[in-house]
């Protein structure tokens, strides 16, 4: 297989049509500045994502999940990945204390979808429509469809954490053109998402980036949840 990308934690092979993506155990945070490797972090997130992608394939949603080819290694479809960030927030966390007048714990009436541009020259800014368009990233249209598809992927996942008593507090989804279909893509892990337990304690990344605890721990938790449940 020819490698076509290395991302900071994943590497993408090409087969064919479909690509092959590698879980690595290394873990970032702040655009790379914190960087290390956690023995066991990349088989957490491989068999995660699989399961959520699992979840959401029987749930009528599309994803550009085939399967794994052993522990670490997702096959999956070869797509066209859309260069922009859905994130949907339940919870206040994160950047959104930081910028805007929300404090942490505040549960929203309604889930908040935002759009990021993928761009790590530019830190990932915040975009509307309008911006989107301009520089030729997506549409009106497309963007809309990948907010109705987020919010119902929000749905399936935060109904299925509160069964296991987890707190789906945000998480960033990605999506991949395929012929005129919008696939959900890249991985759903704990590196994409927050989750917090009854106690309001991360099982996320956010153990890594704020030195808050054991990280493999948080991602083997979330792991056991998912894989005894799917």
């Amino acid at each position: 297989m020819r490698e076509i990308y290395r991302g900071k934690a994943k590497t993408v092979y090409e087969d064919g049509d479909e690509v092959v993506m590698e879980f690595r155990d290394d873990i970032t945070a702040f655009d790379a500045v914190k960087h290390d490797q956690i023995k066991g972090k990349g088989f957490y997130n491989a068999q995660t994502s699989a399961k959520m992608f699992t979840l959401l394939e029987k749930s009528g949603i599309k994803t550009h999940y085939i399967g794994m080819d052993g522990d670490t290694r997702m096959r999956a479809k070869r797509v066209e990945i859309v260069p922009l960030e859905v994130i949907v927030r339940n919870i206040g966390a994160g950047s959104i204390t930081k910028n805007y007048p929300v404090k942490e714990g505040t549960e929203f009436k309604r889930p908040v979808v935002l759009f990021d541009l993928k761009n790590d020259t530019y830190h990932d800014p915040l975009l509307n429509e309008d911006i989107a368009e301009a520089l030729g990233a997506s549409s009106r249209e497309e963007m809309g469809r990948m907010r109705d598809l987020a919010l119902e992927v929000n749905g399936i996942l935060k109904g299925f954490f509160a069964g296991h008593g987890i707190k789906l507090v945000d998480f960033k989804l990605e999506f991949g053109r395929y012929g005129k279909e919008l696939l959900v893509a890249d991985e759903i892990s704990c590196d994409t998402c927050r989750f917090w337990n009854e106690k309001n304690e991360s099982l996320d990344k956010d153990l890594y980036r704020f030195d808050k605890g054991d990280v493999l721990a948080g991602y083997k938790k979330v792991y056991e949840i998912v894989t005894s449940a799917l």
